[in-house]
């Protein structure tokens, strides 16, 4: 979630609970990020846990589909996001 530095000074409240419950919230000044609202030891575990569960279930997906991702693929995307 993406919320104005406004918004969030009048909403901590409610952001803090959203944070303690796992989610991450991205606070923005006039567009440009200046800060992150995450839960203590990054993501809440069952969020975790159903995200991979959603990527076996993408890959599952795509097996079916006849779709073949490579190993070496997956990293060279996973690299191309940390430019």
């Amino acid at each position: 979630m993406e919320i104005g530095s406004y918004e969030a000074k009048t909403h901590l409240p409610k952001l803090l609970a959203r944070v303690a419950k796992g989610e991450r919230i991205t606070i923005t000044k006039r567009g440009k990020v200046i800060a992150e609202l995450v839960p203590p030891g990054g993501v809440n575990l069952d969020a975790r846990r159903k995200l991979i569960d959603d990527l076996h279930q993408l890959g599952e997906t795509m097996r079916a589909r006849g779709v073949r991702i490579t190993r070496e693929e997956i990293v060279a995307w996973k690299n191309e996001g940390r430019r």
